[in-house]
């Protein structure tokens, strides 16, 4: 009769060391989770410092006056997890500003205003695409230089002029209301869940992934990585377009200067909310949670009456912090 075998027991050492995560997983948790941890306490510090701020009204005005740059962030999101970058977003907006607004007083047509934005938007994020796929210049200096392009073009619209629009039903997009609720704020809510279906739930988001990760080794797998880059930068410029369309709606007016800073606020909430600015990694859902962590940070100065000069320093700390932590979580992996 042959003996079986008793495994040893492990040591308590061991199993102390079993138990204990590890310094790498700390490091991911908090890339992937701090912007969530930051903006519940934001929460809590600011609705005990004011009665007035964890109320509908306010948490609705919030989410309308920051819908534009969530949806613009949203699609940020995936150009930077496709390895690229686009500091174009704010310039598209400007075009597709002016654009309704000269195209509302020209025709008094308020649809086809506002559907003229998403479409211009979608031609220009086409035109950097094939700028940074066909004459192989890297995105941020094609994205730069496509940015004064279009800054040029939307002051060749107005002739550098404000276009108050005065067409009946033209707000109604950017002010208009359905249960106490604004329209952006619903479309800010569709457009997040379907962008987060189409990262997380379909071909063309694991691509995205894949060509952030190793553009060679999915070259080598047979994706086409200049199809995918060309559609994430259509991708964010429909984005721009829809809310170009929203924001003009909002204040009735066009201005060659409308969205000015909207690309590096978009691109300052995606890294906050843990996206790689190497590529292959993060969340449209954190890329949201990161634009209201900095809409709460205004919010917050402006409540608590606060020096309103360290409000950029305190989000250039946090932002330098998550950038920080998103480059340690990559050299441990």
């Amino acid at each position: 009769m042959t003996a079986t075998a008793t495994p040893p027991t492990p040591t308590t050492t061991t199993t102390l060391e079993a138990l204990r995560p590890s310094r790498a997983r700390i490091l991911l948790f908090l890339r992937d989770y701090a912007v969530l941890i930051l903006l519940g306490a934001l929460v809590v510090m600011l609705a005990i410092a004011s009665p007035s701020f964890f109320t509908f009204g306010n948490i609705v005005n919030i989410a309308n006056q920051n819908a534009g740059l969530a949806i613009i962030a949203v699609s940020v999101t995936f150009v930077i997890i496709s390895g690229s970058f686009d500091l174009s977003t704010a310039a598209i907006y400007a075009v597709g500003s002016v654009s309704a607004a000269w195209i509302a007083m020209q025709t008094g047509n308020v649809s086809l205003a506002l559907a003229a934005p998403p479409l211009i938007g979608l031609v220009l994020g086409l035109f950097n695409g094939f700028a940074v796929t066909l004459l192989r210049v890297h995105s941020f200096l094609a994205t730069l230089a496509s940015s004064l392009i279009f800054k040029a073009i939307a002051v060749l619209v107005t002739g550098g002029a404000l276009i108050t629009v005065t067409t009946e039903g033209f707000e109604q997009l950017g002010r208009g209301r359905a249960g106490g609720v604004f329209y952006s704020v619903y479309f800010l809510i569709a457009f997040v869940a379907v962008m987060w279906f189409v990262l997380n739930g379909t071909v063309f988001g694991r691509h995205v992934f894949a060509v952030g990760g190793n553009p060679n080794a999915a070259q080598l797998s047979g994706i086409n990585v200049d199809r995918i880059k060309v559609t994430v930068f259509a991708l964010s410029g429909l984005a721009s377009g829809i809310a170009a369309a929203i924001g003009v709606s909002r204040i009735a007016s066009g201005q060659p200067q409308a969205g000015a800073g909207l690309e590096l606020d978009a691109i300052a909430a995606v890294i906050l909310g843990g996206t790689s600015i190497n590529g292959g990694a993060g969340a449209v859902w954190r890329s949201v949670a990161g634009v209201f962590l900095l809409a709460l940070i205004r919010n917050g100065f402006d409540i608590l009456g606060l020096n309103p000069q360290l409000k950029d320093l305190v989000t250039g700390c946090i932002i330098l912090a998550a950038v920080a932590l998103a480059a340690i979580g990559t050299k441990r992996r």
